[in-house]
């Protein structure tokens, strides 16, 4: 089974997602860049759901810890903040997509599905009328 590991420092984000995903994915949590430094020693990790905001280390430095140790595979970002400069760096080292919150879980639920393949996606209650949302956005280069 595929790993998903949920960076952030707001309890109920990494609990609403834990719970979201489970089904389909093993799934690990930390609060802080330094624990989940510790859970990519510890473990395969295939995707990131990382929060640019963190206290002590940022989501960014811990994204460019993160490759320095090998990590290689998805990353997305998320924020309650526009913070453009933080993003386009973010997308500089590798991020794929940057969701906004408050997050539309239907609208992840297949970003992830698309990058990292689950084995039944039946465990899943997908709604279709929604995969439209406009929050979901490719992180595009900033013009200068």
């Amino acid at each position: 089974m595929k790993s998903i590991l949920i960076v952030d420092d707001q309890y109920g984000i990494r609990v609403l997602l834990n719970e979201f995903f489970k089904k389909g994915y093993n799934m690990f949590q930390a609060a802080s860049g330094m624990q989940a430094l510790k859970v990519l020693e510890e473990h395969e990790i295939d995707l990131i759901f990382l929060d640019i905001k963190l206290p002590g280390m940022d989501g960014i430095e811990f994204y460019k810890r993160a490759k320095e140790k090998g990590f290689q595979n998805f990353v997305m970002t998320m924020s309650a903040y526009d913070e453009y400069d933080k993003i386009q760096e973010a997308k500089d080292l590798g991020a794929l997509f940057h969701f906004s919150k408050p997050i539309d879980l239907n609208e992840l639920l297949n970003v992830v599905i698309e990058l990292v393949p689950v084995e039944d996606k039946s465990v899943f209650e997908i709604d279709s009328k929604r995969l439209g949302s406009k929050k979901r956005k490719k992180i595009k280069a900033k013009a200068h």
